[in-house]
């Protein structure tokens, strides 16, 4: 027996606020999204390289202001990245945590908080 990897479920409110956030800010992709008709709610897979997210704006699905740590490999250049999109709703920075790692966090539209998070040598 295995475990497999973690899909964490965000609350979402507002279609164009997430996809300005996830998809232009961050640089995650849409991989697939699905109503089951015209007009309900949104369920969509968002992903950057290995790191996948729901995004859900079905009440029962998820709380909003949920915390989410997210690995990465070089988090200097995601953070030049971001900085330089001039996003009008975030400016992260960088902080080194007393546990060894350098993380930078930001919070979406709807309160869901994303720590970004690199282990330091």
């Amino acid at each position: 027996m295995s475990l497999g990897s973690t899909i964490p479920l965000l609350r979402i409110f507002d279609e164009a606020k997430a996809r300005a956030f996830y998809v232009d800010f961050l640089g995650f992709q849409i991989d697939w999204e699905h109503r089951f008709e015209p007009g309900l709610p949104l369920y969509l897979q968002v992903s950057r390289d290995a790191c996948v997210l729901h995004l859900t704006e079905h009440h029962g699905d998820a709380c909003p202001g949920a915390a989410v740590r997210i690995d990465t490999t070089d988090i200097e250049s995601f953070h030049r990245e971001l900085i330089g999109k001039h996003y009008g709703y975030a400016r992260p920075h960088l902080e080194d945590a007393p546990w060894g790692a350098r993380e930078m966090s930001v919070k979406d539209p709807f309160g869901n908080r994303l720590t970004f998070t690199m282990d330091l040598p």
